[in-house]
């Protein structure tokens, strides 16, 4: 889709007086841009000067440029004082909100020269924040220069400052060093690296701003988001709405999240209200955020620039006040590159960042844990009188300390449980836990960690990837061939018959 061009500025004085022929030398910012080699398709002027001496200015503009009437806009910002940063940024942001901005399909561009320091240090803001645009600036000696920087407040500012040392962060925290807030006690701990990645929540979680959670699964992504949450003193109160985001069909994503309206799709019967309507004033937590579909980010980019939903099948949008909080197993930025998921949204969502360690690199919580989950038990099993009370031998839990626990503390809890309820009297002994953990299949144990020094076989190796992802392919979809080469990211059916035959996969199985 081709994008509609504005430009986008405020009338200065230079740009009054050649109207005005009171600088014949000087035909003003402005002028310069639009007699320059790129054509604007709309002209958005604001002027905090009387409206009659704007309007001149905007008829000399157009007889000078070539402009028509209907591409130039004239909009009246009433200013306590022309230096006001507070007041520019909030009249701005209301008129360009008022616009309907942004917009996926407007390129704006903001001109930094006409108008005073404070107006151009807004554009600046604005255009790495709340509406993306270009800049540029104009000058007698140099013409048009685009102003080129890489620069972003969400991505960069507010990361680098929660990330400084942890002597900053206790210095700066009103609890004294050690302590742990009310909200975070249930993440149970006494490794350094939990502790940082707690403090960090804690100074994030007053900020009204989105955090993106990092780690693998069972680190505890959704304890941290429910902290989040109660330590907001504006959201607190209201409601915590929990989203797995893996779990929604694809074809019912927009639905979920966004609402729909009654008749909007065969089986809409009722208009419903989605979840970000359901979270308005609270939390939503997007768990899984990288398994959701494209269209649907989209969408999810433009509730949170314009903090409005529109529901499917419906054309008027809604405000909401939702505080983002998302989570994620994956690589997001692995996902960015190769097109999985928007860049823009990644840097929307990561504003403030934890990354939650696995279980295997929190030093001296192991222990912790295997503590807390088995007076768990025992607390749940004292009134059952079938039930004994239990106790972990030190060769079972030495035991416990020689796995990897890749699926972390959930992991660690499950495998105790079962431990506890299979072990036939009150000690959990080695064989228990043995029994008890289940080893999972990792082929990239097998595959990427060869000994090279005597050399390997690569094509051999690369054909075992090959074969084990086309098998897996092939019982996922029922060996419909069609849907498993889509799956495998090939073309064509044709493409995976050719990989079978080399490889010797699918034998005797039929075709879609």
């Amino acid at each position: 889709m081709k994008k509609t061009t504005w430009l986008v500025a405020w009338i200065g004085k230079t740009d009054h007086e050649a109207a005005e022929g009171l600088s014949s030398a000087n035909q003003g910012p402005i002028a310069g841009a639009l007699l320059g080699a790129q054509r604007f398709d709309k002209v958005y002027l604001l002027t905090n000067y009387p409206h009659a001496r704007s309007v001149v200015f905007c008829t000399w503009l157009e007889a000078t440029t070539g402009y028509l009437p209907d591409q130039v806009e004239l909009y009246d910002i009433d200013l306590p004082s022309p230096i006001d940063y507070a007041a520019i940024y909030s009249a701005v942001c209301s008129n360009l909100l008022a616009a309907r901005l942004p917009r996926d399909e407007v390129q704006l561009t903001f001109h930094l020269s006409p108008g005073t320091p404070a107006m151009a240090a807004i554009w600046i803001i604005l255009s790495k924040t709340r509406f993306p645009a270009r800049l540029i600036q104009t000058s007698r000696e140099r013409g048009i220069e685009p102003v080129d920087f890489e620069f972003d407040l969400a991505s960069d500012f507010l990361p680098e400052f929660l990330e400084r040392g942890s002597a900053r962060i206790e210095r700066l925290s009103a609890s004294p060093v050690g302590a742990v807030a009310q909200e975070f006690v249930a993440i149970v701990h006494q490794s350094t690296v939990m502790r940082e990645q707690i403090e960090l929540a804690r100074r994030v979680a007053v900020y009204d701003v989105p955090v993106l959670i990092l780690g693998e699964s069972g680190t505890g992504k959704e304890l941290f988001a429910q902290a989040l949450h109660a330590a907001n003193p504006k959201r607190k109160n209201a409601l915590f709405v929990p989203v797995n985001c893996g779990a929604i069909p694809t074809e019912l994503a927009n639905s979920e999240l966004f609402g729909h309206a009654k008749g909007a799709f065969t089986g809409a019967v009722k208009s419903h209200d989605g979840y970000f309507t359901q979270a308005d004033g609270g939390t939503l937590f997007l768990d899984e955020i990288g398994d959701l579909p494209l269209d649907a980010q989209v969408r999810l980019l433009r509730v949170l620039q314009n903090k409005e939903v529109t529901p499917v099948g419906s054309g008027t949008a809604r405000k909401v006040d939702v505080r983002i909080v998302a989570a994620t197993h994956r690589d997001l930025a692995a996902d960015v590159a190769v097109g999985r998921f928007r860049e823009d949204l990644f840097h929307r969502l990561a504003v403030g960042i934890l990354r939650l360690p696995p279980l295997r690199e929190r030093r001296g919580d192991l222990d912790v844990l295997i503590d807390l989950f088995l007076s768990a038990f025992n607390d749940d099993a004292r009134d059952r009188p079938e039930a004994q009370h239990k106790v972990l031998s030190e060769s079972a839990r030495k035991l416990l300390h020689t796995h990897e626990w890749p699926g972390n503390v959930r992991e660690l809890q499950h495998t105790l449980l079962r431990a506890a309820i299979w072990s036939p009297g009150e000690s959990i002994d080695t064989r228990d836990v043995e029994s008890a953990i289940f080893q999972v299949r990792r082929i990239s144990d097998a595959v990427l960690n060869q000994p090279i020094s005597q050399g390997i076989e690569l094509q051999q190796l690369l054909d075992r990837v090959a074969r084990h992802y086309m098998e897996r392919a092939l019982e996922h979809t029922g060996h419909r061939k069609a849907a498993a080469a889509k799956l495998l990211g090939f073309s064509n059916h044709q493409t995976l018959l050719n990989w079978e035959k080399r490889l010797g996969v699918g034998k005797g199985e039929s075709d879609d």
